[in-house]
This record gives structure tokens, C-alpha cells and sequence, in this order.
């Protein structure tokens, strides 16, 4: 704005100077034109037939007038010769017919112009016209002056004019100023914030103390940022919550748009379908194909566009069920805007429904067989068909045997049913583990001593656990108690305990279980934790065993935080692996 108010005063200083300088040409060109006039008719001419005397008579009163008129004067003759000059000898002046100012009085007006002149090495105004004198006198009278005398007034001028333009400009600047802080400065500073904002930088806030037009821009600027911070954080924190609700859900989500790009996907559909998000967003559904059952899902739901539910078996590498859902996406005006397709692994929950039948199906069966027998073998007493007593005792042991063994049974359900519902709080206590395991194999030693086999306990005396003692003597008498089970006679039993990982962070006990029997094949030790599962059911059932002691022990080590495995060999032996932390963190 400074620069555009110099430029202004400045054009108009110069427009100033030339109208001065012009109109000062003017009065100075009119001023010779007049003291021509009056020479043309005041002035006694001479002949010039004689031309030296007209030289010398010529010269001799130019160098008189111009001490009366203050110009330079010059008598040129109609050819263009000088005939006299106040300030040059006319005889060595060149022809003057080729003049501007000669050949514009030639044709009887006065003829005027500013030039260089050679001669006294300034610029001249020259005015100059035809005259024609009774005394033979037919030439030209030429008066000049130099503009020196302009040049210094309107160096003046100038003097004067960059004076006043100074103080012109420092008054405008002054002006300028204040109109700035007033005005220009608060529009700069609210467009500055304006700029911030539009930038998203919505802390970004005009500060101005005012109640005019400006002051309320302000407020107004101040009232949409904060307006847009607000909704910015409301939609920050929705989508937030969005994003962590998908990334949490336990179930996959996958939506694919109008066009069959995939334009959302969350953490657990990129782990069921095993692929990245980056490889899914914004590609066509087609990338799926990898998924063939869900690709053509998705295929079918894009087509129909209309609520699909599908359950299928997929192999990746291992078999799993998943179970597919699709719903179709509607904008609030009704329009199709996509389909939303969600995927759960339903495996474990097939898997569990299928164990409870079949818990169902062995519970009625487990309990039909001694219910049978004790039914079976009391009808006959009852019907007097046995008269012998050896025989009579015979059934009411057998009687006997079923109805404790239907209750062992019972017992182990109840039992296993409260592990499963964790209604068993464990009481942690420093467990002396040799005393522990002394007192269980001096319960099972009159067992292992009916078929020879011989017992080792390897247990070091200094060794504590801490541990919930009487469900810790569950698990090693249901461990030990199968290992003499499935012992053939005169064989051996093994326990041992060592720590693992000594002085760490997750210090551990180890402990070993081993036998010399008959071993259990290798089809069969994934689910020997299973419950009522047999690997040889006749043998198991002549043991007397419910099927229910290992589903038992796992639930225990499980409640403790340890970890149960298996090794075994058919015909060799087999070794059960128990690993328990020696300490408990304190429970909140």
C-alpha cells in the first residue's frame, strides 16, 4: 500500500514538473515572439546589396539588442545566410535554410523549437520569423535563449517537490499506519488464522479486542474453529472407538462396496483369511480367491444383494468350520451402498457341542453298564434262583463291585463338573513335595505290590511348591495309580522332580511320571485328555477305571498354570510330563 501511495505522489510530482516546465517554454516562446513583432517594426533594416557592410551593420546591432532583450539574436537572409549574430561571426556559421524553426516561418508563421546547439554547448529554445522591410531588408529575424535558466527552476521545482513529496509520503505513511493497525493489520492477522484452519490447525484463534465489523469476524472465526475442533474430536473419537471395536470384535468383518472393492476389513478377518489388509483394501473381492468358499460367498451376496447365512468346512491347512453371514448396506435415501459380510470360526464351539454329546451319549452309557449289573444280579437273588451260598456271595460281591464302582463314577461327573465350572477356589500353601509323594505311593504301594511292581521316587528333600495339597495329591494319585494300571506285573514306576529355569523369571518344577507298560499308540495321544476316552476299553474297564482321571488332571494343571504332556512308545512305556510354576502370583 506505502509503495502505491510514493508511486502516486511521485507521477504525480513529475506530471507537476512538466506542466510547469512546458507552461514556462510557453510564457518564454510567446515573450521572443512578441519582441520579434517589435523588432520587425521598430528595427531600421538596411539593404543587403552590399554584403559585407550588411555583415558588418547586422552583427554590430544583433550584439546591441541582445544586451537590451537579454536573447541571442540572428539576421538570416531569405538563401539562409547569416547576414548577423550577437554570438558567432555569421561568416562562419553554416546555411540556416534547413532549420526546423526556418522552414516553419518560411511559410509566414513563426516558427519555433528547442534544440542542442553546437555552438554555446546548451539547449536553446529558437523562435524565429519572415520579414519583409521598405528598407530591402527580406530575411529572417531568429531570437534564441537558453533554457538554463528553466533548468535551474525547475531543479528548484524539484527541490521543492522532493521536499514536499517527502513529507507528503511521511504524512501518507503516518496515515497509511495507522489505517494498517486499524484495518489492515487485524484482516491480516484473521487471515492468517483463517489460513491455519483451512491447514486443520483448528487451535489456531484470532485475538482482537474490538466490537466493530472486524471484532465480529473475529468472533465469528473463533466460533468455527471451534465448532469444527469440537466435531473433529467427536468424529476422532468415534472412529477411535470404531477402530477398536473392529480390531476387539472376536468375529471378522469384511465390507465390499457398490462397485466390489473391498473397503473395510478388521484384525480377525485378516487372521481367518490369512491375508494382510493391505492386500485386501481397495482390491476387487476377487483377491479372495485363495478363500474359494468365502470368494464365492461374497460372489453369491454381491449378486442377490439380499441377506445370506452360510456354515461350511474349510481346510487351511487344518479343518475348521466357519460360519459366514452377509447383509446387504442401504444409505438413508434407501440406495444399495454394498454388502457387509461377517466371519466366525465356530470350530471350537462345533468341537464342544460335539464333546458334550458325546459326554451325554458315555454318561448314559458308563452308567447303564453297573446299573445292568446290579439290577441283573439282585433279580436273581431276589427270585430265589441261587441256593449256593459261595455262589450267592459271588453276586452280592459282584453287586457290590458295580454299585462302588457307579459311584466312583458319579463322583468323578461331580467332581469334573465343578473343575469345568471353577466353583473349586484352590488354597495355595508351601507343599513339602517329598512328603507329598511319600504319602501317595504309600496309598498305591499295596497295588503295585500286588503285581511286582517296583516304585522310585526321585524327589529332592529341600523341594517346595506352592500349590493348592490336596487337589495336587489328586493329580498324582490319578498319574501314578494309571501308570500301575496299565504296568504289566514286574514292571516299574517312576516319579522324579527337578527345577527348571532356576533363579529366573518363570521358575519352574518338572516333574516325571513313567512306567514300563503297555504304552499308548500315537493315534491316540491327542485325546487321551478327552474325557471317557479309552485307548483299550476292555482292559480299562477291567481296571476299574471311569475314564474321567486324566479330563480330571488336565483341569487341575490347568487351574494351577502349568502344563501336562505326554510321551509314550507302544510295548516300551510311557512318560507324563508335569510342569508347575514353584510360586503363585497373589490373586487381586
Amino acid at each position: 500500500m506505502m509503495s502505491l501511495i510514493g508511486i502516486s505522489m511521485l507521477a504525480a510530482g513529475l506530471s507537476m514538473v512538466w506542466v510547469v516546465k512546458d507552461s514556462h517554454i510557453r510564457a518564454l516562446e510567446e515573450n521572443l515572439v512578441r519582441e520579434i513583432n517589435i523588432l520587425e517594426y521598430t528595427f531600421p533594416f538596411q539593404p543587403l546589396d552590399n554584403n559585407l557592410q550588411a555583415m558588418e551593420y547586422y552583427t554590430r546591432e544583433a550584439k546591441e539588442l541582445e544586451k537590451r532583450i537579454n536573447s541571442r539574436v540572428t539576421f538570416i537572409d531569405l538563401n539562409g545566410q547569416v547576414i548577423g549574430d550577437s554570438e558567432k561571426n555569421a561568416s562562419d556559421m553554416d546555411n540556416h535554410l534547413d532549420r526546423e524553426e526556418i522552414l516553419t516561418s518560411s511559410e509566414g508563421r513563426f516558427g519555433s523549437t528547442i534544440r542542442y546547439s553546437e555552438t554555446l554547448g546548451e539547449d536553446m529554445l529558437y523562435v524565429a520569423h519572415k520579414v519583409y522591410s521598405d528598407h530591402g531588408f527580406e530575411g529572417y529575424i531568429r531570437l534564441s535563449m537558453s533554457l538554463s535558466a528553466i533548468g535551474e527552476g525547475l531543479n528548484k521545482g524539484w527541490t521543492f517537490m522532493a521536499g514536499g513529496l517527502i513529507v507528503l509520503f511521511l504524512a501518507a505513511a503516518l496515515l497509511s499506519y495507522r489505517i494498517a493497525k486499524g484495518l489492515t493489520k487485524p484482516l491480516e492477522h484473521i487471515t492468517r488464522v483463517a489460513n491455519r484452519i483451512s491447514r486443520l490447525d483448528y487451535d489456531a484463534r484470532v485475538k482482537l479486542q474490538r466490537k466493530d465489523e472486524i471484532g465480529q469476524l473475529g468472533l465469528a472465526i473463533n466460533g468455527m474453529a471451534d465448532s469444527l475442533q469440537q466435531q473433529l474430536k467427536w468424529i476422532r473419537d468415534n472412529e477411535d472407538l470404531m477402530q477398536s471395536v473392529l480390531a476387539n470384535m472376536t468375529g471378522g468383518i469384511l465390507m465390499v462396496d457398490r462397485e466390489g472393492q473391498i473397503a473395510l476389513v478388521n484384525r480377525e478377518a485378516e487372521r481367518i483369511l490369512h491375508m494382510q489388509g493391505d492386500q485386501l483394501l481397495g482390491k476387487p473381492y476377487h483377491v479372495l480367491k485363495r478363500n474359494y468358499d468365502f470368494m464365492k460367498f461374497v460372489e453369491e451376496g454381491t449378486l442377490h444383494k439380499e441377506y445370506l447365512q452360510d456354515e461350511r468346512n474349510v481346510y487351511d491347512p487344518e479343518e475348521r468350520t466357519l460360519n459366514f453371514d452377509g447383509v446387504p448396506m442401504s444409505g438413508d435415501d434407501g440406495s444399495y451402498r454394498g454388502m457387509l459380510f461377517l466371519l466366525q470360526d465356530v470350530t471350537d464351539i462345533r468341537r464342544l457341542e460335539r464333546m458334550r454329546s458325546e459326554f451325554v451319549a458315555n454318561v448314559s452309557h458308563e452308567l447303564k453298564t453297573p446299573i445292568a449289573a446290579v439290577r441283573g444280579f439282585a433279580e436273581t437273588l431276589l427270585a430265589g434262583g441261587v441256593k449256593d451260598q459261595d455262589t450267592m456271595r459271588s453276586f452280592l460281591q459282584i453287586i457290590y463291585d458295580e454299585s462302588d464302582r457307579l459311584n466312583r463314577l458319579i463322583g468323578d461327573i461331580l467332581e469334573l463338573s465343578k473343575i469345568e465350572s471353577k466353583r473349586i477356589p484352590l488354597e495355595y500353601a508351601p507343599i513339602h513335595l517329598k512328603e507329598l509323594l511319600d504319602s501317595v505311593k504309600e496309598v498305591l504301594l499295596p497295588a503295585a505290590n500286588k503285581k511286582s511292581i517296583a516304585m522310585q521316587l526321585d524327589i529332592p528333600e529341600h523341594l517346595f511348591l506352592e500349590g493348592d495339597e490336596d487337589r495336587l495329591r489328586q493329580i498324582f494319585m490319578n498319574l501314578i495309580s494309571n501308570a500301575i494300571s496299565y504296568t504289566l506285573e514286574g514292571g516299574k514306576v517312576k516319579v522324579s522332580a527337578e527345577v527348571v529355569n532356576e533363579g529366573g523369571e518363570h521358575e519352574t518344577i518338572r516333574f516325571s511320571v513313567s512306567d514300563t507298560g503297555i504304552g499308548i499308540p500315537k493315534k491316540d495321544l491327542p485325546r487321551i485328555f478327552e474325557r471317557f476316552y479309552r485307548v483299550d476299553k476292555a482292559r480299562s474297564r477291567g481296571s476299574g477305571g471311569t475314564g474321567l482321571g486324566l479330563s480330571i488332571v488336565k483341569h487341575l494343571v490347568d487351574l494351577h498354570r502349568g502344563t501336562i504332556g505326554v510321551v509314550s512308545k507302544v510295548g516300551e512305556g510311557t512318560t507324563f510330563i508335569l510342569e508347575l510354576p514353584l510360586m503363585h502370583p497373589p490373586l487381586d
